[in-house]
């Protein structure tokens, strides 16, 4: 099925993302799964083929893209390599970029934005805590005034990019007394003092993304690091938080997608009782099942890229392809896992990867149950 949302020069773009990623990353994947950590030879590769500042301005050394369709794009290619390679970019590119673009003054912006186009500026946002993910409002990090400069104390936990970050955007809490709307952001970079990092996190998948447990002793900052207004963090989070649920969507969907494809070419190979195992009836019709629900879930995402580049996404359905795309995610790639057999469950296979990889697609980013929460709100429940 041609898919409408996407025209020839975004086909194009597509074309030359992926010529890059076989190049750069393809290669390199085992070392990143080795290191649980993407190179920053990859990062600075990525900036200098303009893949970091699509959202920044060309003034600020970025491409200034202006068309989401093109981040959906190298998402998509990126997600088809390995999800915590688009995990890692879409921290660094799709959410902390924006923010600072969006919410900062032109000396911050000619401070951070060309390292963080070209790769040299590597970037993370910590939002959730040892206490609590999904409820930023109740998060405990504080940022007290102290004359000219502010003293941030806390703990952030589960951080993409986390262990290796040059920048990180810090949710503090500044007025205890307004919860939600005592919230603000602070940029804090590597080499302040107080900042400190705890081990790269043993996780169940995505493990070439070096995600961290990150420490602020004291951490002192001046006025020039506050991002945004003062005590309006929260719905500075908020306003981000569409296309935060929009760029897992489209990973999804294209993650579990080559999988699926790769799959379908395992069946027609793999032979059992003299015929390819795709032959059966039960893995035919299973199979038929599986690309229909893929096909499905992606003309809905595509209709949200469609809707987001026209600045009419809402929340609500964001939250819809978040949820619903994930869920579809896991269940295709544990019906991947089965057709694979026992080889689905070795680790060299890729399926075995990938499927290991979706599981946290249900909890960040607001787990599933938040997300079904905020559509029955909408219902009027």
């Amino acid at each position: 099925m041609r898919r409408s949302v996407y025209g020839e020069e975004h086909e194009a773009f597509r074309d030359s993302v992926r010529r890059f990623l076989e190049r750069s990353a393809v290669p390199n994947v085992g070392k990143y799964l080795e290191d649980h950590a993407i190179s920053r030879e990859f990062w600075l590769a990525a900036g200098e083929q303009g893949l970091l500042g699509l959202e920044i301005p060309e003034a600020y050394g970025g491409v200034g893209a202006g068309d989401y369709r093109f981040n959906a794009v190298l998402g998509e290619e990126l997600a088809k390599v390995s999800a915590a390679l688009n995990s890692c970019w879409g921290i660094h590119a799709e959410i902390v970029a924006p923010y600072l673009v969006a919410l900062t003054n032109d000396e911050q912006r000619k401070r951070w934005l060309p390292g963080v186009a070209s790769g040299e500026i590597l970037c993370a946002i910590a939002m959730t805590e040892p206490s609590g993910g999904s409820d930023l409002a109740a998060l405990k990090t504080t940022a007290v005034r102290d004359g000219d400069s502010w003293v941030i104390n806390g703990s952030k936990t589960f951080i993409t990019n986390g262990y290796s970050a040059d920048l990180v955007i810090v949710a503090t809490r500044t007025s205890s007394e307004k919860r939600a709307h005592g919230i603000t952001l602070f940029a804090v970079e590597s080499t302040t003092s107080g900042f400190s990092r705890g081990r790269k996190l043993d996780k169940v998948g995505q493990e070439e993304s070096d995600t961290a447990e990150l420490f602020f002793d004291d951490v002192r900052v001046t006025e020039s690091e506050m991002i945004g207004d003062l005590d309006g963090g929260f719905i500075h989070m908020m306003q981000n938080l569409p296309q935060e649920r929009l760029s897992c969507a489209v990973s999804n969907v294209a993650h579990a997608k080559e999988i699926l494809n790769e799959t379908l070419a395992y069946t027609k190979e793999r032979q059992a009782f003299g015929k390819p195992i795709g032959s059966f009836q039960h893995n035919k019709f299973l199979l038929a099942q599986l690309f229909t629900q893929i096909e499905v879930i992606e003309a809905y995402v595509d209709k949200c890229v469609d809707a987001y580049t026209r600045q009419e996404l809402t929340p609500i359905d964001a939250a819809k392809a978040k949820w619903w795309s994930s869920q579809v995610q896991s269940e295709v790639l544990d019906h991947c896992v089965q057709l694979h057999g026992g080889y689905g469950y070795m680790n060299e296979y890729r399926v075995a990867r990938a499927w290991r990889d979706a599981r946290v697609t249900k909890i960040w980013a607001g787990s599933n149950e938040i997300m079904r929460e905020l559509i029955g709100r909408d219902l009027g429940l």
